[in-house]
């Protein structure tokens, strides 16, 4: 049997995690190639590139024009206008979380998939974690009833110090950990106890300090609290639930970010082959976790 030609995937982004997670992830995949990279600033795209063997794009539509999809690791704001122009041009798409810098921008980024009929996925990489998948597996697939509470704590001191301490979006205060932590606790949350359907509670700390109540369908309730301004390290993270389901409990660090990346990556390619299933996280997805989010930030106080 031929092996297929690897996907062609053009890198847009020249940060701590563009250098640390995609691009080597991207090369070492055996179905994928890093083709192109792309940054406003030349020498930093052509730092990426050069391990790996990848081209230097002189701009956004020159590196579109040459790969079949499109990676992106920069601010939310920017990614949504880049990859819906990625999407009109036929691209698939890797994107990061949140999708856009708010629930308009990203369910423009949705349309334009759906449009297109392009595959998408949203780095959410506990989705990717094999502790977390085996954590998951634990549940039923329906809504968990009123007897179940769930838990989730993320605490970190990222906005310190480190890589992430000059993130601008990061630093907005009606952004932080809520924007950045969030989707990955919805989303685990909302994955083991069923939909939300109601943000029950919200505030918000000094230490960008996040705490909020969700309901979802079967009638569990779930509370969280997050931060990226503890003075802690490495970051704790823990979600549970308890009662009907019994006890389940996820703890861990932060997830070996290159090996969720390259599960992703599995994934991605089967998708756009035709050989498997949609992402488990797809643009329609990261709309979703964006607009439960967005609710926690206007009923915070």
């Amino acid at each position: 049997m031929t092996r297929s030609a690897p996907l062609r995937i053009g890198l847009v982004g020249g940060g701590h995690w563009a250098r640390a997670v995609h691009a080597p992830a991207i090369a070492a995949h055996a179905d994928t190639e890093l083709a192109a990279v792309w940054t406003r600033r030349p020498e930093v795209a052509a730092e990426i590139a050069a391990p790996h063997a990848a081209a230097v794009a002189g701009s956004f539509s020159e590196l579109v024009a040459a790969v079949d999809a499109v990676a992106f690791a920069v601010p939310p704001a920017v990614q949504a206008g880049l990859a819906i122009e990625a999407a009109a041009a036929g691209r698939h798409l890797i994107c990061e979380k949140p999708l856009a810098e708010d629930v308009a921008g990203a369910r423009r980024v949705v349309d334009a998939v759906a449009a297109a009929g392009v595959v998408s996925s949203v780095v959410l990489t506990l989705r990717h974690d094999a502790g977390v998948r085996k954590w998951l597996a634990g549940f039923d697939d329906e809504p968990a009833g009123s007897d179940t509470v769930g838990t989730a704590r993320w605490l970190s001191g990222s906005l310190l110090g480190g890589p992430y301490a000059a993130s601008g979006w990061r630093a907005e205060p009606r952004n932080g950990a809520v924007l950045d932590l969030g989707p990955h606790v919805v989303d685990l949350l909302e994955s083991a106890l069923g939909p939300v359907v109601a943000v029950e509670w919200a505030r918000h700390d000094e230490r960008d300090l996040w705490r909020f109540g969700l309901r979802h369908a079967g009638g569990a309730r779930s509370t969280s609290m997050m931060s990226l301004r503890l003075p802690i390290d490495p970051s704790e993270i823990e979600i549970a639930a308890f009662g009907g389901v019994g006890a389940q409990v996820f703890r861990g660090r932060v997830a070996d970010a290159t090996a969720c990346y390259a599960a992703l990556l599995d994934e991605f390619v089967a998708a756009v082959r035709g050989s498997g299933s949609p992402p488990v996280a797809d643009a329609a997805r990261g709309l979703r976790l964006q607009e439960i989010i967005d609710e926690v930030r206007r009923v915070a106080v």
